[in-house]
């Protein structure tokens, strides 16, 4: 059976220890969907405050994190080890029993994904990459123990280089991989908004590219719907885009009501 892919972010991140209901929801859907839940993640204000700390510039470039070499062990440091762990502490933690069974890694772990440096941009991304491909093995394995993936955005090239990948389509390229059942993506916002910050039910795939073409749809928002609308057509199946911070959301889209922004296949 395939497995549920949600993608984390943003305050419910930045908060761990004050979101234990949360964990206790996404165990709950990983036990009551019969192929299992990948939990992706992201970081990027923990990323900044380090290099900030540091004395280093953060600079972006259209939703995208410009990653010069020296940056890369400082951002891998802070998404696949000390976030990562921490979240993977706060998910078991949430059961007594220890039936959570969280277990962290990268998208490079185990070879299973795919994740070439991006290239097509008209000015030097650095150390940045994307999911391409990949047989996701390691991942299968653990969904068929039982076991709860916890994915860090960091990805290993085919020379052994660590790479940056945007949280939104890590969480695209692993749901893909997988051939997901659902792909949820958790922000800060309860859903994509028009112009008035009213939130769109749902978005077809000419409606996705209307509104990145106006300027509606922009910045980082305009990264995580272009990789839900791929990944939408890919799977043939909608990606809800939705709120991290209201647990009630997501218990709400686990019995199939209508929450945040659904980003239609057609």
């Amino acid at each position: 059976m395939p497995p549920i892919v949600i993608k984390i972010g943003g305050v419910a991140l930045e908060q761990q220890s004050a979101s234990p209901v949360l964990w206790e929801r996404l165990i709950d859907l990983a036990r009551t969907n019969d192929g299992g839940l990948v939990l992706v993640h992201g970081g990027g204000k923990a990323v900044d405050r380090l290099l900030a700390q540091l004395g280093m510039q953060t600079k972006r470039f259209e939703g995208l994190r410009i990653t010069p070499p020296d940056q890369m062990d400082v951002i891998a440091g802070v998404l696949a080890g000390t976030l990562n762990k921490q979240l993977v502490g706060c998910i078991n933690a949430a059961r007594a029993d220890g039936s959570a069974r969280a277990v962290g890694l990268c998208l490079g772990d185990g070879a299973a994904l795919t994740t070439p440096r991006q290239t097509g941009f008209p000015i030097d991304l650095g150390c940045v990459g994307d999911v391409t491909g990949g047989d996701a093995q390691l991942l299968k394995d653990l969904l068929v123990r039982n076991y709860l993936p916890v994915v860090a955005c960091v990805g290993i090239d085919h020379d052994g280089s660590l790479l940056n990948i945007n949280g939104d389509d890590a969480a695209a390229g692993v749901a893909r991989a997988l051939g997901a059942k659902s792909l949820v993506l958790l922000t800060d916002v309860p859903g994509v908004m028009d112009k008035s910050k009213r939130v769109l039910p749902s978005l077809s795939q000419s409606q996705v590219r209307e509104l990145v073409q106006d300027g509606t749809i922009a910045g980082g928002m305009s990264i995580k719907v272009l990789a839900a609308a791929s990944t939408a057509m890919a799977l043939n199946a909608p990606v809800t885009i939705m709120s991290g911070s209201l647990t009630s959301d997501l218990e709400r889209w686990a019995t199939g009501e209508q929450v945040g922004t659904s980003i239609l296949p057609i």
